[in-house]
């Protein structure tokens, strides 16, 4: 099943949708696996059409290449994953890659290699590790930032962010919040979401929605919820600033464990960056 409306052949393509169902560091709720079936699958009920920017879904150039199937070798998968998104980024199509737990959105920023990673999450995701693993879902911040681990490197495509926007975040440990006190990391906490306007001048950016970042009742089909999070429309607002400058999208943790809940928001949010970033 395709993303309904990317309809693009390979060789004509501006944007690429690729499945990433990775699900091997989940620390609560699993089954962020069926996260890319599921987005396709309830974006099937929204229309072609795009009043806001008088745009049709199916003419904004867009292919679904399918998944690139998963294994439990993060490092190994995270790789490839990387490599393959790199062939589209050198093609010049913009990866829209769907998740899959947030730990693929590595390859994504290695392999478009922006200067700043915005984040719509719950969590800060930056710690050096969660339960001895570098490559949980709880550091892909921090590698995203910091690079990769010198015992586990990833030697295909090794970009990394300069800074990291992170909006939405509610929680973190104490190790997570001192590093984000950091240059190179600012935190726009939920309540100050709506206000935020984004500066990034020349800077390319790299998007990642993490459903999490929604409040419970808004997407609870997630691996971590937390409550007091971002509404629909806040995370709406939020891509519809940053699309225009971005090299690459992601929207990550969805999993089957609600009535399709937050696969519709991801799905819609997929929707609205193209929309942007086309109109852009």
């Amino acid at each position: 099943m395709g993303f309904p409306g990317a309809v693009a052949e390979r060789e004509h393509a501006d944007y690429a949708v690729v499945g990433a169902p990775l699900d091997v560091s989940t620390t609560f709720q699993p089954g962020a696996r069926f996260g890319p079936e599921q987005i396709r699958r309830f974006a099937r009920t929204f229309d072609d059409y795009d009043r806001r920017t008088d745009q049709r879904f199916s003419d904004c150039g867009v292919h679904d290449a399918g998944d690139v199937r998963a294994w439990d070798d993060a490092v190994e998968y995270l790789e490839f994953l990387g490599g393959s998104l790199a062939d589209l980024v050198r093609d010049g199509v913009t990866p829209l890659l769907l998740g899959g737990e947030h730990t693929v959105t590595a390859a994504g920023v290695r392999a478009t290699d922006p200067d700043t990673l915005v984040v719509l999450d719950a969590h800060l995701d930056l710690r050096e590790a969660y339960d001895g693993n570098p490559w949980s879902h709880a550091a892909v911040t921090r590698r995203a930032l910091d690079g990769d681990p010198e015992d586990e490197p990833l030697s295909t495509v090794s970009g990394t962010a300069d800074r990291a926007v992170i909006l939405g975040a509610r929680t973190g440990s104490e190790a997570e919040w001192e590093r984000a006190d950091r240059d190179d990391v600012t935190v726009v906490p939920p309540e100050a979401v709506g206000d935020w306007t984004p500066d990034f001048g020349d800077e390319s950016v790299y998007l990642s929605v993490d459903i999490d970042g929604a409040d419970p009742s808004v997407a609870p089909g997630t691996g971590t919820m937390e409550p007091f999070g971002l509404s629909a429309r806040e995370m709406r607002e939020a891509v519809r600033q940053v699309a225009p400058h971005a090299v690459g999208f992601d929207a990550v943790e969805v999993n089957d464990r609600d009535d399709g809940q937050a696969a519709a928001l991801a799905g819609k949010l997929l929707k609205e960056f193209v929309f942007s970033h086309a109109e852009g």
